[in-house]
């Protein structure tokens, strides 16, 4: 069902409840769809499955052997010093 904006924020928890009742409520702003009331079991059924930010950084590309060493090899201490 599409609810215009107004009658969205008057009625939220009806379109909380029909959301939750008869699936995903569509909020519009000017006849233009605007965005979307999702259960939240809709909610995690779209993310299952998908990796997360830390997933995605953590399957980032593989070092090879010289990037590793040249890491490894460099001064553990600061290049100049700085006084605080």
């Amino acid at each position: 069902m599409d609810w215009p904006l107004q009658d969205a924020k008057n009625h939220f928890s009806k379109v909380v409840q029909r959301a939750r009742s008869e699936g995903p409520q569509v909020v519009t702003l000017r006849g233009e769809r605007a965005a979307v009331v999702l259960s939240a079991r809709d909610y995690d059924a779209l993310r299952a499955g998908r990796p997360t930010l830390v997933d995605d950084l953590l399957a980032g590309p593989t070092w090879d052997d010289d990037l590793v060493e040249a890491v490894s090899a460099r001064a553990k201490t600061p290049s100049r010093d700085i006084a605080f």
